[in-house]
Order: C-alpha cells, then structure tokens, then sequence
C-alpha cells in the first residue's frame, strides 16, 4: 500500500468518526441551576383531583423564607393532548416560583384515556384545588394564573374564557369553590376550532380526532365548546401570548385578541426571533419566555388589588 492511499484511508476514518460523533452530540436543552432549586420548596405528588379510583396529581413549588399569601400559576404541559406529563413543565414552574409565585405543574387526563372535556375539566379542578387550600398553602385566592405550550397552552386559553360553563368544571373535587384565574400565559396555543385550518388538520390529524372525538365537521359542537375563542366576555383575565417566529400563523391568536379588546380585555402577543413551535428547549428562548411570563404576571396581579 503507497504512502499516499495510507494517508487517504486514515483522513477517511477520521471524518467517519468525526462525523459519528457530530450526529450524536446530545440536543441542546436548558439548564435549571442549583441556585434556583435550592431557592425553593417542593411538594411533590400532590393529589389534587379524583374520579372513582383515578386520582390525579401536581408538584407544587413555593420560594423559601417568602411569607404571607402569594399569587398562584398553574402549569399546563403539552403533547397534543394525547402524551406528556407534568415533569416536562417542571423547569417553568420551579423558574417562575423563585420569582415569588407558588406553581403547580399538573398531571390532566390525556385523550387516550378520556377524550374532551377531561382535560379542562382537569385543568378546572386544579384551580379549584388551589383556591380551597389557599390558606394551607400560602395562596392569594384572588390571584391564580396559568401557563401553557401547545395542547397546554390551549388548554391555558380554554380556563382563561370558560369560567361558568358548566359542561367544562367536571367533577373533580371542591365544588364550592370557582375556577376563575386571573391571568393566562397561553403559548404556541390554537383559540379557533372553527376556523378553516382546525377544520382541515381535524380531518387529517388522529391527536385532533382522538381529542375531539372527531373531526370538527362530525362534532361542530363539540368543537364550538373547546374553542377558547367561542367563550370571550369581559370578565376575562388579560392574556400574554407567546409563540415562535416559525411557528404556524395560528398561534399568534390574532381574531382571539381583537375579541378579547373589543371586550375591554388587554391582551399581547410576544414573537420569539428564530424560535419553532417547541422553543422551550433552548436556553435564550426559555429565559426570555420566563422574563415576560413574570412581568405579565406581575403586572396583572398588581393591578388586581
């Protein structure tokens, strides 16, 4: 063998494993730091809701050595309504908690198991859960907000608008107590299943037939009633909406917000330069939805009192 193919087939091997090992360089994902963690109290496996023998539960955060009633954030997952679990919103819970809120990301039914209504219905009796343990928990009843991505951040605009419907409360647990919240950050979040697109993807996609139980043409009902946008009044809480540059044009809530003001109701959209549709795996997205989370937070519970 000459020289120069020696040196060819060891360049060759070298790029094959570079490029090997280029494949198989873990995603970039965000970082929660120890500083934060060991900022907060945790509360996990919390039950907070139950059918029968179904149980569901939440993992509830609260900032140490901060007293008195503070506002409250329920943390929505997403999944197409149809996978995911608490855990997956765990790292937006424990950041908003060390500004000063207690957070509860929540486990809800998923479509497999028990199609619409089940999971607002879930998302509901969370709320409820909350407000009838605010004192135990160090919670400022009046103040309870949401946050969501994708199916949870549908499911975030949903219980910003549906307060007092009552196919939507469910029979989860404390009936006596109301599922109002007060603030709602809904991210790359559909609010129109009437519209042309929902009824197109319904027809195609099996996480909306699942969900839904059908596509739109076979349950216009139905759909009429998980449309956030079909429940808009002006006692709605203002809302933050936070979706990516590329993201489908339907998240950006467009008809959702000229309603909410035309009902005197603030609302706000924020679009993440370069972001997809799941942003919350890389850091700089992450820390910026987490900056503007808090301040529309903040700013609406402040202007509660």
């Amino acid at each position: 063998m000459s020289k120069y193919l020696s040196t060819i087939i060891v360049l060759f091997v070298l790029f094959t494993f570079a490029g090997e090992a280029e494949t198989k360089k873990p995603k970039e994902s965000t970082k929660q730091t120890s500083g934060v963690l060991d900022r907060l109290h945790a509360n996990l496996d919390l039950t907070y809701a139950k059918y029968g023998d179904r149980t569901l539960e939440m993992d509830l955060y609260r900032p140490k050595e901060v007293w008195g009633e503070l506002p409250a954030i329920v943390c929505i997952h997403g999944g197409g309504w149809a996978k995911g679990n608490r855990t997956s919103h765990a790292k937006i819970a424990q950041s908003l908690s060390a500004r000063g809120y207690v957070t509860a990301t929540i486990s809800y039914r998923l479509s497999g198991e028990a199609p619409f209504p089940a999971a607002i219905q879930d998302c509901k009796a969370a709320v409820r859960f909350l407000r009838a343990n605010a004192k135990g928990l160090g919670i400022d009843a009046d103040k309870i907000g949401a946050i969501g991505l994708s199916a949870g951040g549908h499911l975030t605009a949903l219980l910003a608008t549906s307060h007092g419907v009552d196919e939507l409360e469910g029979k989860g647990g404390n009936s006596g107590y109301g599922s109002r919240i007060q603030a709602a950050v809904p991210m790359g979040a559909q609010t129109d299943f009437l519209s042309e697109r929902t009824r197109a993807v319904s027809k195609q996609r099996l996480i909306w037939k699942q969900f839904m139980g059908g596509s739109q043409e076979e349950r216009p009902k139905a759909y009429r009633l998980a449309s956030p946008l079909e429940h808009i009044d002006k006692d709605d809480p203002p809302c933050l909406f936070i979706t990516g540059e590329t993201d489908d044009e339907s998240t950006r809530a467009a008809k959702f917000r000229k309603h909410l003001s035309a009902h005197g109701v603030s609302s706000e959209i924020e679009v993440i330069k370069g972001a997809p549709h799941g942003f919350l795996t890389k850091q700089v997205w992450f820390d910026q939805m987490i900056g503007s989370a808090d301040d529309h937070f903040k700013k609406t519970f402040r202007e509660a009192q």
